[in-house]
C-alpha cells in the first residue's frame, strides 16, 4: 500500500500537470488515443520476454510520431489524424492478441494493478516527474503561449509546432507512467478529467495545474483507499472518484453563477 501511495501521487502530478495543455489545446481525443494504442507494444513485449513499459512507451511514441506526421503538412485534419492511428494501432493489438491466442495475461496492464506497483516501476514513474516537471518549468512561458496565441508565438520564433511535439512526449510518457496503476484503458481519465475540472474554476494556466493536481491526488488516494475496503477496481475506484469531483466542481460552478446573476438582478 505504501509503495501503492506513492505511485499514484507520482502518475496524478504527472497526469494532471501535463493534463492541462491538453485541456487547453482541445487534444482530450489524443489522450484516449495514447491509452488505446499502448496496446500493440505491450503484446510485442510480452510475446518477446521484454519488460512490458518498454513497449508501451514505445508504441506511445510511435504513435505521437505518426500523428505528428500526417498534420505536419496541414493536409490531415488533427482529429483525423489521431482516429486513423488509433484505429490502426488498437486493431494490430487485437490481431498481436489474437496470435498468442490469450486475454487475459494482458488484464493487469489493461486495467491496472496498483498494489503490484514495484520499486523499478517507482523509479520509472519517478523519473517521468522529474522530467516533466522540469520541462513545465523551464518552457513554461513558451508552452502557455504557444497553446493560447499560437500565430504570435511563431511571429516572436517561439517555435510551437515544436513545443507541439515534445508536449505530445511528455503526454505519451506521462500515460505510461499511470499504466501500472490504473490500467491503459482507464489512464484517460487521469489525463482527462482532473484539468476538466480545474479548467471550470481556475484563473491562469498556474492555477489550473495546482487545482488539477490537488484533485487528482485526491481522487486517487481516495480511490484506493475505496478499493482497499471495499475490494473493488483500484482503477475504476479512482476514475469514478475522480469524475465524482467533476461534477461536484461543476455544479458548484453552476450554483456560484446562478447566485451572482441573482444578487445582480436584485441590485
Amino acid at each position: 500500500m505504501h509503495k501503492a501511495f506513492i505511485g499514484i501521487i507520482l502518475a496524478s502530478i504527472n497526469c494532471a500537470t501535463i493534463g492541462c495543455y491538453v485541456i487547453l489545446r482541445r487534444i482530450a481525443f489524443l489522450g484516449e488515443a495514447l491509452t488505446h494504442t499502448l496496446l500493440p507494444g505491450v503484446v510485442f513485449s510480452y510475446l518477446r520476454g521484454m519488460h512490458l513499459y518498454v513497449g508501451a512507451l514505445v508504441a506511445s511514441l510511435a504513435t505521437v510520431l505518426g500523428i505528428g506526421l500526417l498534420t505536419s503538412k496541414d493536409e490531415v485534419r488533427q482529429d483525423s489524424a489521431i482516429g486513423v492511428v488509433l484505429s490502426f494501432m488498437f486493431a494490430l493489438g487485437i490481431l498481436m492478441i489474437s496470435i498468442k491466442k490469450s486475454f487475459m495475461d494482458f488484464g493487469s496492464i489493461l486495467f491496472g494493478n496498483i498494489l503490484g506497483v514495484t520499486m523499478g516501476h517507482l523509479i520509472l514513474v519517478g523519473s517521468i516527474t522529474i522530467i516533466v516537471l522540469n520541462a513545465l518549468y523551464w518552457l513554461h512561458k513558451e508552452m502557455e503561449l504557444a497553446t493560447l496565441d499560437p500565430v504570435y508565438a511563431q511571429l516572436i520564433h517561439v517555435r510551437p509546432k515544436m513545443l507541439y511535439y515534445l508536449l505530445l512526449f511528455l503526454v505519451a510518457v506521462s500515460v505510461v507512467s499511470a499504466v501500472q496503476m490504473i490500467g491503459a484503458l482507464l489512464t484517460t481519465a487521469l489525463l482527462i478529467v482532473p484539468a476538466a475540472s480545474a479548467a471550470l474554476i481556475a484563473r491562469t494556466v498556474m492555477q489550473m495545474m495546482l487545482i488539477a493536481v490537488a484533485i487528482a491526488i485526491t481522487g486517487g488516494l481516495a480511490g484506493l483507499y475505496a478499493s482497499f475496503y471495499f475490494e473493488i477496481s483500484a482503477g475504476a475506484a479512482v476514475v469514478i472518484t475522480c469524475s465524482a469531483l467533476f461534477f461536484i466542481v461543476f455544479l458548484f460552478k453552476r450554483g456560484s453563477a446562478r447566485f451572482r446573476r441573482s444578487i445582480y438582478n436584485q441590485s
